[in-house]
C-alpha cells in the first residue's frame, strides 16, 4: 500500500526539486523539467507534505531554500551519487565490446572530427552504440549530474562549475581563437592588437556562450571596448555563413576554421596577445574506469594521432 512517504523517495520527485534548488525560479525550472508549472508546484507541495516542512520561501520574487530543504537537498544529492557510483560500478564488469555511450556536445564545437571517429568506431564496434546529443553548457552538467550522458565535449576552463571533485576531464587538443576579418587595412597581418578590432563590426556567440564569455573577459583584460555584435548564433556554421553574406568580422576556434577554410571568404588572423583554451571531454570521476568507454576515449586518441588533425587544421592563415 502506498504511504506519504512514497513521494520521497520519487526519483522523478527528487529530480524536480533539484532542479527547482538549482535554477530557484519554478517557470525557469518547469521549462527544463519539460513540465507545466502548475505541475511542479504540486509535486514540490507533496514532497513538502511527506517531509511536514517547507523546502523553500519567497524574499519579494526571490526563492530560497529553507532549513530543511537544505537538508533535503543534500540527502537528494547523496542519494543520487550513491545511484551513480552504483550504476558505474556495475558497468565497470560490463564488456567492453558492447552496450551504449551517450556523448553531450556543445552546440558551438565543430563536430565534423567526432562524427567521422564514431562512423569508424561503428565498423569496429557494431554492438556498442553511440549516443550524440547537441546540447547548451546547462544542459551538459545537469546530464553528467544525472548521469544521463557518459562523456562531454566542451570548452574549459569553466569557472560556473565551482565544485569539480566529482568530475574529471581529458584534454583532446589547445584551441587559440582565431580573428577572421575582411578589412583591407587588417590584411597580411599575422596577429592582430585588440585595439585594432574595436572599430570594425562583428557577428558574435549569445552572449551567455563559453566564447562569447571569454572574448568580453579578454577585452576587458586589455583595457578595450569589446564591439557590440551585429548578430549572434549559437553554432559557429552559422557565424561564419553570416559573415560571408554581410563581410561582417567574427571570432572562431581553428578547428572549425580547418575544417571549413574552403568555404570561408575571410582573413584568419590571430589576436594579440592570444586568446587560449582547451577543448575536452568532462565526465564524472571513474567513467573512464568502464571498459567501453575507456576503450573509446583511448581509440579517439590514436584516431587524431593518425589522422593529424590538429597539425592539418591549424596555423593556416591567408584569403580562403
Amino acid at each position: 500500500m502506498a504511504t506519504n512517504h512514497d513521494a520521497l523517495f520519487s526519483a522523478k520527485t527528487l529530480a524536480y526539486f533539484m532542479q527547482l534548488a538549482e535554477s530557484m525560479n519554478y517557470t525557469q525550472a518547469a521549462q527544463l523539467l519539460g513540465i507545466t508549472q502548475p505541475a511542479l508546484t504540486q509535486q514540490i507541495k507533496k514532497l513538502e507534505q511527506s517531509v511536514g516542512a517547507p523546502l523553500f520561501f519567497s524574499v519579494g520574487k526571490k526563492l530560497h531554500l529553507s532549513d530543511a530543504g537544505a537538508t533535503m537537498l543534500t540527502a537528494a544529492q547523496e542519494i543520487y551519487q550513491v545511484m551513480n557510483n552504483a550504476t558505474d560500478e556495475i558497468q565497470r564488469t560490463t564488456s567492453a565490446n558492447s552496450g551504449e555511450i551517450s556523448i553531450g556536445f556543445l552546440s558551438s564545437i565543430e563536430d565534423a572530427v567526432f562524427a567521422d571517429f564514431i562512423a569508424k568506431y561503428y565498423e569496429e564496434h557494431p554492438d556498442i552504440t553511440v549516443t550524440f546529443r547537441i546540447m547548451t553548457r546547462r544542459e551538459i552538467w545537469e546530464s553528467l549530474e544525472n548521469n544521463r550522458i557518459d562523456l562531454a565535449v566542451m570548452y574549459l576552463p569553466d569557472d560556473s562549475i565551482k565544485n569539480w571533485k566529482p568530475y574529471e576531464s581529458r584534454k583532446i587538443f589547445d584551441e587559440e581563437l582565431l580573428y577572421l576579418h575582411h578589412g583591407a587595412k587588417l590584411e597580411g597581418k599575422k596577429r592582430i592588437s585588440f585595439e585594432q578590432t574595436a572599430s570594425y563590426p562583428w557577428v558574435s556567440y549569445p552572449d551567455d556562450y563559453f566564447l562569447s564569455h571569454l572574448l568580453a573577459e579578454t577585452y576587458k583584460n586589455q583595457l578595450v571596448t569589446m564591439p557590440e555584435p551585429v548578430a549572434r548564433f549559437t553554432t559557429p556554421y552559422q557565424l561564419a555563413k553570416f559573415s560571408n553574406a554581410t563581410r561582417v568580422n567574427t571570432a572562431l576556434p581553428p578547428s572549425f576554421y580547418g575544417a571549413h577554410k574552403d568555404a570561408i571568404d575571410a582573413e584568419a588572423s590571430q589576436f594579440k596577445p592570444g586568446i587560449h583554451f582547451e577543448l575536452s571531454y568532462v565526465y564524472r570521476r571513474g567513467k573512464d574506469q568502464i571498459p567501453r568507454i575507456a576503450g573509446f576515449l583511448d581509440e579517439f586518441k590514436e584516431y587524431l594521432d593518425e589522422e593529424d588533425y590538429y597539425a592539418r587544421i591549424s596555423g593556416t592563415r591567408g584569403r580562403l
